[in-house]
């Protein structure tokens, strides 16, 4: 019963997607599992809620007053998530957002993650709410850097606080750490495209612990517009979702979209 139930339910969903012209896709770190990365709540899911070398939680060592006061405890494990982020690449899961876009135009990925992997793939309609791990920019002369102007300058391995190529101030990514707010940039796209005019939201995953990523799927309820779960395992929102499908990012994907 419980396979005739998820095939039923699969079809329903890939009927869905294939009318819809207003598709928003909303993702965690789930997505990113298929290309190596663990979970932990998308920051690299380095921790599994641990404490640091030092004896504090992560979330105070990717803290924005610890970038402030020591930045070399929170490099330290910026440098991590980094790391691991680089040694992996976008997958089947991104590539088929990407494509659904290149079909829909007015496909939007809002997404938690900060590997880049989504915008790697081909996705332009994209908020990276929590921002992207490959820019960087100075806290005292705000010049902004790209990735491969990093690299050119330092290589692919940084050292433990990289400076400034122009006033040698300390360089950071361009990530919301834990305390800060979001970027007042994106949130206003979310508000004014992102979240306007869908007809169908797909969420993959992630825990939505944020409300920002779980009032899209609760104003979707809200408003009749069909509501998606891709997640292995259930969270705050499979109660609010319509639709629930229990499978890994890249392979529920697949098979909507194969």
């Amino acid at each position: 019963m419980k396979q005739v139930h998820e095939q039923e339910v699969y079809k329903t969903v890939v009927s869905l997607l294939k009318k819809s012209k207003h598709p928003l896709f909303i993702t965690g770190a789930g997505i990113s599992a298929d290309s190596g990365l663990p979970t932990y709540r998308g920051i690299g899911g380095l921790y599994d809620n641990k404490h640091t070398d030092e004896g504090i939680p992560i979330e105070t060592a990717l803290s924005g007053p610890m970038m402030l006061e020591q930045p070399a405890i929170t490099w330290k494990y910026l440098l991590q998530i980094r790391n691991a982020c680089r040694s992996a690449t976008f997958n089947k899961g991104h590539t088929i957002i990407a494509e659904v876009e290149s079909q829909k135009p007015d496909t939007w990925v809002l997404t938690q993650n900060v590997d880049g992997y989504h915008r790697d793939a081909g996705s332009k309609n994209l908020i990276e709410i929590h921002g992207n791990m490959n820019e960087l920019y100075c806290m005292t002369c705000m010049q902004r850097f790209g990735g491969k102007d990093i690299e050119k300058q330092y290589g692919e391995d940084l050292p433990s606080i990289p400076h400034c190529l122009k006033c040698n101030g300390i360089l950071r990514p361009e990530v919301v750490l834990f305390g800060e707010m979001l970027p007042q940039e994106a949130v206003s796209t979310m508000q004014t495209k992102a979240l306007v005019n869908r007809d169908l939201i797909i969420i993959i995953g992630t825990t939505a612990v944020f409300p920002y990523i779980s009032q899209p799927v609760i104003m979707g309820r809200s408003n009749n517009i069909p509501t998606v779960e891709i997640n292995p395992s259930t969270t705050m929102i499979s109660d609010l979702v319509e639709y629930r499908l229990e499978d890994t990012a890249a392979k529920a994907l697949e098979r909507l979209w194969g």
